[in-house]
């Protein structure tokens, strides 16, 4: 599950999240813009292709290399890492300036991901799981949560700080608040990062984060017939 994660979230945990059927599946238009073939299989791809509308682009994330379907084009490839919680993670102390966000703290919340891009992040992403947050001056300062969850692991994701309250340790209070929930659980937390982005990784591996596998990230786009594409988030 863990090398096709969007796809084992797809077809379990968020299944009311998604559209599609046995062979591929995408998250609703407003969820998020990942998607994900069963696996290389002619048939799965061709499924995948029929999820995609014209001018349309969705994102792929796994660990084996990437098979473009017949009929969408790759715009952007990129090289990220998988990273596995190998210890336990310890809530931080104190925690009482960290808050749950709930659909009322959406709008702030889609504000500070499309400021700061942290992935894909529309205007029900927060429905993907829990999200933690702190307030500072009652504006949201930084928040974290939970993406793509199935039996056993759920992701670590959204994390991101208004540049105005960077440099105060709130992403990795947030992470481990996030990742210290998952495990209280029973699950597995695990989370994704840039190859590139050695400030994240080195962060997440103080945690007690392991990088497990390179995961390729691709955004595939259906030719418009006419107009322009849809916006992309993508930052490395």
């Amino acid at each position: 599950m863990l090398d096709r994660p969007v796809w084992a979230a797809l077809t379990t945990a968020h299944l009311g999240l998604s559209v599609g059927g046995a062979l591929a599946r995408r998250y609703a238009a407003d969820v998020n813009l990942f998607a994900a073939a069963r696996d290389d299989s002619a048939a799965a791809l061709a499924a995948l292709t029929e999820l995609v509308q014209p001018g349309e682009r969705v994102f792929l994330a796994e660990v084996p290399d990437v098979v473009v379907p017949g009929g969408l084009v790759p715009i952007k490839t990129a090289k990220g890492v998988q990273m596995v919680a190998t210890r336990s993670i310890r809530a931080p102390e104190p925690d009482d300036d960290i808050v749950a966000l709930t659909d009322e703290d959406a709008p702030e919340m889609l504000a500070l991901a499309t400021l700061t891009e942290p992935g894909p992040f529309l205007a029900r992403t927060h429905t993907m799981g829990t999200f933690r947050g702190i307030r500072i001056g009652g504006r949201l300062a930084a928040m974290a949560g939970e993406r793509f969850r199935f039996p056993g692991h759920t992701e670590v994701s959204g994390v991101c700080t208004h540049p105005d309250f960077r440099g105060r340790g709130l992403a990795r209070r947030l992470s481990a608040a996030v990742a210290a929930r998952i495990e209280s659980r029973g699950e597995h937390p695990f989370l994704h990062a840039w190859k590139t982005n050695r400030i994240a990784i080195s962060l997440y591996e103080s945690l007690g984060f392991q990088i497990r596998a390179e995961v390729n990230i691709t955004v595939l786009e259906r030719p418009a017939v006419a107009g322009p594409g849809a916006r992309t988030l993508w930052r490395t």
